[in-house]
């Protein structure tokens, strides 16, 4: 008898957090290295959120919380949702997590049985494909192109969808591309959807407050009010708020599946802790006016990393409208050789020989499903970012 879970055989790690534990022992060793690999805004926790979870130490707020959360967090994102979203809650439709991870998986695990199909678009985040596997569903992948910004097609959505079909996982702003749906492509997928009454969203809004320009945030039960009954729209205070060590995810759908997932939580981990919803409760209820401020920052970073990458060699960089990662391809460096004497076959090979030669941590897209790419992201400084670009260029300019 084995002792380990069959389960297990079907996981992998995640590689992004492989790659930052990567940069962070060879920097341990002494080695110069530019880590691009967190999806983890560098900066600080805004002041009124901070205070707002010393006060709850204060007051005493320290004891279990009901598994679902608070009621002063639940109705603030309850409020959060008509506020910025239009969509029409009542508090007891909505749930806490220990993170968008944990709502996510609780979703998938309260759902899915052995066959079910869950649709994910290629490239997307590394642990969409683990928690379905782990969960016993299949994930079923549905490639995008550079030409499509990697953007989701309606024809392909359709051709995908079988009997057997029971989520469309639906990430926009997209980790890792950046890609983030138009209201009328949003409309065009929707339709889709409408044809297929058996098929749930989950729709992963994390990077909702982090688009640019004059693009205009929209998800999809906002857009198409007949898929709300059949749509689990999450979100977080992780990367709009400069939040993630709080570990705070919330989501709002049918009572049903709110309720299926509070039983699983409660047998998991129980409520989230107390001192970081109160924080969170001050996140969604207080002052946004940093979140304009940061978001021209973060643009900043993206074009300056989108022009430096499109002038190295073999490297196509398309703009992304959002989040704070771009998903470049290296086809024109495929087949070359690196200074080591490596071959460069695959996107691994050229992450690997990247860290090896220059001191820059980034990750392979083919861990996203789709490549020869690699996921940069720009959550750190203009300065390292620039740095952090020249070493690529000169990388690729060494291949022969």
């Amino acid at each position: 008898m084995a002792f380990l879970a069959d389960a297990l055989s079907r996981v992998k790690p995640s590689a992004t957090i492989a790659v930052s534990q990567k940069a962070r022992e060879l920097k341990a060793k002494g080695r110069d290295v530019i880590g691009l690999g967190a999806g983890e805004p560098d900066f600080d926790t805004p002041d009124n959120i901070k205070a707002a979870a010393v006060d709850a130490i204060n007051r005493g707020e320290t004891k279990y919380t009901p598994v679902s959360g608070i009621p002063e967090l639940r109705k603030a994102i309850a409020a959060k949702f008509k506020r910025e979203n239009d969509l029409d809650y009542d508090w007891q439709q909505t749930i806490v997590g220990t993170g968008g991870k944990q709502i996510l998986f609780n979703a998938f695990m309260a759902t899915l049985n052995a066959g079910d199909e869950v649709v994910i678009p290629a490239p997307y985040w590394v642990s969409y494909p683990e928690m379905v596997a782990i969960c016993g569903g299949t994930p079923v992948f549905v490639s995008t192109t550079i030409e499509n910004d990697f953007k989701l097609q309606p024809a392909d959505l359709e051709a995908a969808i079988t009997p057997k079909t029971k989520w469309l996982i639906f990430n926009s702003p997209s980790n890792p591309s950046g890609a983030a749906y138009s209201e009328a492509e949003l409309k065009a997928i929707t339709e889709v959807l409408k044809r297929h009454p058996q098929v749930w969203v989950l729709t992963d809004d994390m990077y909702e407050h982090l688009t640019y320009g004059d693009f205009k945030f929209t998800t999809p039960a906002q857009i198409e009010p007949e898929l709300k009954d059949r749509t689990l729209t999450m979100n977080g205070v992780s990367k709009a708020y400069a939040m993630t060590g709080w570990r705070i995810g919330y989501a709002a759908g049918p009572l049903e599946l709110i309720k299926a997932m509070d039983m699983i939580q409660g047998q998991q981990t129980s409520g989230a802790c107390s001192i970081a919803q109160w924080a969170a409760v001050e996140a969604l209820n207080g002052t946004q006016d940093f979140i304009p401020e940061n978001k021209e920052i973060f643009r900043g970073r993206r074009d300056l990393v989108v022009s430096m990458l499109n002038q190295a060699s073999g490297i196509k960089c398309p703009t992304p409208e959002g989040a704070f990662y771009v998903y470049p391809s290296c086809a024109g460096c495929i087949g070359k050789t690196a200074p080591s004497g490596k071959v460069i076959e695959t996107d691994e090979d050229f992450v690997t020989e990247l860290l090896e030669s220059e001191g820059v941590a980034v990750v392979h897209g083919s861990a996203f499903g789709l490549g020869p790419n690699f996921r940069i992201s720009y959550a750190t400084s203009e300065q390292q970012l620039e740095e952090a670009c020249k070493r690529i260029q000169r990388f690729c300019a060494a291949l022969r």
